[in-house]
């Protein structure tokens, strides 16, 4: 009998709502379901699909489409039990158990929030630059104005949110810059383009570890591309990156901004850190808020400075927030944590590297063609969870 059949004969139902259709909402869904085979679960979201982003790295050159990326829900939710409202969300009230959304008002006995973080438009001129993980859309604009390029430079950065120091997506620009090295060279056209890395660090990557940071420098060395670091950016002009250390002339600017909060958050009164993030406890649990979790990018939680904003870290705290979910509603102590884990392969279009790192722990494998065979197998084994 499923939870709906309950409801129909009268049976009392404990409701879940779960918003967001990313993969911290997804892997919450699983873990739930997993744990609770009879849980009443609502996934609120604009679409019933799931956007696999970290494969739009190879959009520009041609190794992905649009439909490889895009997974429709409806089986998932269907095998799972789950009830899916198509809405945007508009606020939290009652103390967290009314949800508001486009579609109508959402009841419930707890509830997760996993809608992603914003990126932040406040540079001046940014709306000169592509920034890639907006959207599958952003990186087939980069793949259209490569392919129209017949030379000129390429500029590919990124900053963080000065406020909130996880919040920031660096690893992805790393793979842009090294595929479109890797394209341009495979097309015979690199000779036309001078590719330039910019960052207001001296150390870009620091998160990922020293001897990373290392390797990833000396990667651009290797393949000829030009540094700009250590100076604040400014702002953007047509054709150009204007820094504090100076500026730089560049056809196509690939940026990737720091993080903040959802808009909708401004509708609420959840509690914020600096940064305009959901401020969380080590279970996941928004405070002084009964039975409302956050995972993923829309929360700030405790941990060392180099936490990922990744979907790895996403599923490990989806995890933490399901088991310590149910445990309060049954009311029972509910101490689970997740693992702080950074573990990504940076991809080059052909070659990857593979990175990983804990409080404990710090280990970085070679760039070699099995790493990056490995992410594509990593991929197709994700997203058979969906499909």
């Amino acid at each position: 009998m499923t939870h709906k059949d309950k409801a129909r004969t009268g049976a009392g139902t404990v409701h879940v709502a779960v918003l967001g259709s990313g993969f911290g909402a997804l892997s919450t869904v699983r873990e739930l379901r997993r744990r609770h085979p009879t849980l009443r679960i609502t996934l609120v979201a604009p679409r019933a699909e799931l956007h696999y982003l970290p494969g739009s790295i190879w959009i520009p050159s041609g190794l992905r489409r649009r439909e490889d990326l895009i997974v429709p829900l409806d089986r998932f939710l269907k095998r799972l039990d789950v009830d899916f409202l198509k809405a945007e969300v508009n606020g939290l009230e009652d103390g967290g158990r009314r949800v508001r959304t486009s579609a109508g008002d959402v009841a419930n006995d707890a509830v997760v929030i996993a809608t992603g973080g914003r990126f932040l438009h406040t540079l001046p001129g940014i709306e000169y630059a592509i920034v890639p993980c907006e959207g599958i859309a952003a990186a087939e604009r980069i793949r259209d104005r490569v392919q129209a390029m017949q030379e000129g430079t390429v500029a590919v950065g990124f900053a963080g949110n000065p406020q909130e120091p996880t919040a920031v997506r660096g690893g992805p620009m790393f793979e842009f810059l090294f595929g479109l090295d890797t394209q341009l060279r495979r097309e015979r056209r690199r000779d036309r383009f001078e590719l330039v890395f910019f960052n207001p660090s001296t150390e870009p990557g620091s998160r990922l570890g020293p001897s990373a940071v290392r390797h990833l420098l000396g990667e651009m060395q290797r393949r000829g591309i030009r540094t700009h670091l250590g100076h604040r950016i400014t702002r953007f002009e047509p054709q150009q990156v204007v820094t504090e250390g100076g500026s730089f002339a560049a056809d196509l600017v690939l940026f990737m901004p720091g993080m903040t909060g959802n808009a909708w958050f401004d509708a609420t009164a959840l509690p914020r850190s600096s940064g305009g993030l959901l401020q969380a406890d080590a279970q996941c649990r928004v405070p002084g808020w009964s039975r409302t979790y956050v995972v993923g990018d829309s929360g700030s939680f405790p941990g060392p400075d180099w936490m990922p904003k990744q979907a790895h870290m996403a599923d490990l705290q989806a995890a933490a927030a399901a088991e310590n979910l149910l445990a309060d509603l049954r009311g029972e102590p509910s101490h689970a944590s997740f693992k702080v884990e950074l573990a990504c392969i940076v991809d080059g279009g052909d070659r990857g590297t593979l990175i990983w790192r804990t409080p404990e722990r710090h280990l970085m494998l070679p760039s070699s063609r099995l790493l990056h065979w490995a992410k594509r197998g990593f991929e197709r084994r994700y997203l058979q969870r969906y499909r």
